[in-house]
């Protein structure tokens, strides 16, 4: 058969472990798929490339693996360029291989079709870096950049184009070639983080969502509560008497950090959308500030450490562990416990319903993830729910704040995380943003399980008009019948009328072969009332 550059690549990506692709086939990528045929590579075929890229961001998170996506030229790449912000924000590995125009045609300006100026220089605004490939013997290498990049410094987003002329050039002449790629290792610096936290009193972790391991072991000797950002949740077990999976924006999970002499924050951006969600400037860390990163510059920015570590967060964890004395027992989980029991009083009753919603779904579904877009219910959670289990809480909510991302993202960590439900939780209004990936999770054959919050529009935005004393418009809308809609897919569709049965339908539907649709109402979650 004869080998072409498009070939070529799906060999290479064969030997990088890729399992899935997501992509829209073009005619600038028909190369990429003749590389596919006879591959072990599977494809699946989002209805958009916005979706392409969602499906690839929510594959990565539930497998631990880059999510890969194939687009066409042009607006393939403008399409998707928004899910690899969401991505970029977010520190997710994912891998964009597009098309370009050919050599001499791209960025001449003539009106080649799916002509688009500067194709590379629009990515790499959204990406760790942006990559044209000139010849076939610059593929392995850039590949190599790309998965090193994934493995062993900040996961962001990378694109690579390969113009159609380079795509069809002959390639068998060239191995199969992978590069070792070192894991990230601990930081430096070490033995004197532990000397400060075995000084410290009263010592706090603040653990991100670039830790990937469990704090709980560095925790217990240090007897220091654990507050868990909104993608660390579920990294200690949220019933553990250190563990805080409150919001910092909250008073009381603040006032717990600024009451800390040692603050060891681990894989954490310190973002606005975690840490001042509400922008009220009021977020503030000790002193005694410890802050362990794999980049650099992100230690350079937020509140200034007393000791800055540059390394893998979960490496620089173990080696704590290593060099750390367990201490006497003290007031550590008084501390967690006052903090979680004044942030989760002071939410007010709507909140509170809806996270005793995601507290039943938790004990009904252990094993389950939780996906969600920006909607209401992930709002509450995002304040105050974990998981049962690592990994199995995140949303696009937080950092770049994208709508209609949690219909693909769940189809994508079904897709990387077979066998465990998946929950997604979106908006009447979010979901029209990717409606038709309800056809793609019936192909894809994934039993994704949406709660639909449908409040006929976008109802946090016009609170927030009323708040401003801004009349509302543009957020009520027509809303198609979307349980009709959903059923023309192959969906099932159940409509609960009390919390039992919305926790019962949900059960059964973690059982069924089939994608299921459970529609919510405000009425309903009124229902609820938390387990705390």
């Amino acid at each position: 058969m004869r080998v072409t550059t498009g070939t070529y690549l799906c060999r290479l990506l064969e030997a990088r472990g890729v399992e899935l692709v997501f992509g829209i086939p073009g005619v600038h990528t028909i190369e990429l798929y003749r590389g596919l045929v006879g591959s072990p590579i599977r494809h699946v075929t989002p209805r958009h490339e916005q979706g392409a890229g969602f499906m690839a961001d929510g594959y990565a998170r539930a497998s631990g693996k880059p999510g890969v996506a194939f687009v066409i030229s042009g607006p393939g790449v403008s399409n998707i360029a928004t899910a690899m912000g969401q991505a970029y924000g977010d520190s997710v590995p994912m891998l964009v291989i597009s098309s370009v125009n050919a050599q001499g045609r791209m960025d001449s300006g003539r009106g080649w079709l799916h002509e688009l100026s500067d194709q590379r220089g629009m990515s790499a605004h959204v990406t760790a870096f942006s990559r044209t490939i000139r010849t076939p013997e610059e593929l392995a290498p850039a590949l190599d950049a790309a998965f090193a990049l994934f493995a062993s410094a900040r996961p962001r987003p990378v694109h690579l184009e390969i113009p159609t002329d380079v795509l069809a050039m002959e390639a068998g002449h060239l191995a199969v070639s992978v590069a070792e790629t070192p894991a990230a290792g601990a930081a430096d610096g070490v033995a004197e983080a532990a000397a400060r936290l075995a000084a410290a009193q009263r010592p706090v972790i603040l653990a991100g969502g670039g830790l990937r391991a469990a704090p709980q072991a560095l925790a217990e000797a240090l007897d220091a509560p654990v507050v868990m950002t909104v993608n660390a949740r579920g990294l200690m077990p949220h019933d553990h008497p250190l563990a805080v999976p409150f919001s910092p924006s909250l008073a009381p999970v603040r006032a717990l950090l600024t009451g800390a002499d040692a603050v060891l924050a681990l894989g954490t951006e310190l973002g606005p959308t975690d840490c001042d969600m509400y922008e009220d400037g009021g977020f503030a860390l000790p002193a005694g500030l410890i802050r362990v990163d794999i980049d650099a510059d992100q230690i350079a920015r937020g509140p200034d450490p007393a000791l800055g570590l540059v390394g893998d967060a979960a490496a620089t964890l173990r080696a704590l562990e290593a060099t750390t004395a367990a201490r006497v027992p003290g007031d550590g989980a008084a501390r967690a416990q006052a903090a979680r029991a004044q942030a989760h009083a002071g939410l007010g009753r709507p909140m509170q319903a809806a996270l005793g919603l995601l507290d039943a779904l938790r004990s009904a579904l252990p094993e389950a993830l939780f996906v969600g877009d920006s909607t209401q219910l992930v709002y509450a959670g995002n304040l105050g729910f974990a998981p049962a289990r690592p990994r199995a809480w995140w949303n696009s909510a937080t950092g770049f704040g994208t709508l209609g991302y949690g219909l693909p993202a769940a189809v994508g960590a079904a897709l990387g995380a077979p066998g465990r439900p998946v929950i997604a939780l979106v908006g009447d209004g979010g979901l029209q943003f990717s409606l038709a990936e309800l056809a793609s999770a019936t192909e894809a054959g994934v039993p994704v399980i949406a709660l639909v919050h449908d409040n006929t529009g976008y109802g946090e935005i016009k609170s927030a008009m009323r708040a401003a004393d801004v009349s509302p418009i543009g957020v009520d809308l027509f809303t198609p019948d979307l349980e009709a809609i959903a059923r023309a897919c192959g969906w099932r569709v159940d409509r609960p009328d009390t919390p039992e049965a919305l926790v019962a339908m949900v059960r059964a539907a973690a059982a069924r072969p089939v994608p299921g649709m459970i529609h919510v109402s405000d009425r309903l979650i009124e229902g609820f009332t938390p387990e705390r």
